[in-house]
């Protein structure tokens, strides 16, 4: 875990390299998969989220962003609702099942370069992924009091 201390200034510092640093390179550290915690210098509040939002917020701000209008307006109204918990569980189990999908297409794609590049087939990995999201939302709308419906079921 990187520490990183926030000063009433604005100034981000880096305690392992012991320098200054900008929140561009916070990201970059993130990117790389350093984990972080910001910490206010005087009071020690972790600040970590607020860093990260801010992160967020400027890479929306440039180029294309991840989160259009619709999704953001539909974030907003889970706040403070009976589903903020079990959408906010949804989403983190989303977002690492993801990551997951992403790690074993590389790996795949790694040995099927090495060996055979027709051995890796994508609709076979479409297939694992449509069903780990079914399961998922089947999962989320259970949690969230609805029946969870086999979307794909006729009824």
């Amino acid at each position: 875990m990187r520490t990183i201390k926030k000063y009433p200034n604005r100034r981000l510092y880096d305690t392992e390299i012991s320098r200054y640093i900008t929140l561009d390179d916070v990201r970059k550290l993130v990117v790389n998969g350093i984990d972080i915690r910001v910490t206010d210098v005087k009071t020690e509040e972790d600040l970590t989220r607020n860093i990260l939002l801010q992160i967020i917020s400027e890479q929306e701000h440039e180029g294309k962003p991840i989160f259009n209008t619709p999704m953001l307006t539909q974030l907003i109204r889970f706040y403070g609702n009976s589903y903020q918990s079990a959408f906010s569980e949804y989403l983190q189990k989303s977002l690492e099942m993801f990551a997951a999908q992403q790690q074993n297409l590389q790996k795949k794609f790694e040995q099927a370069v090495g060996s055979n590049p027709f051995a890796a087939t994508m609709s076979e990995m479409t297939e694992q992924n449509m069903e780990a999201w079914r399961q998922l939302q089947n999962s989320f709308f259970k949690s969230a009091g609805s029946a969870g419906s086999d979307p794909d079921k006729k009824e």
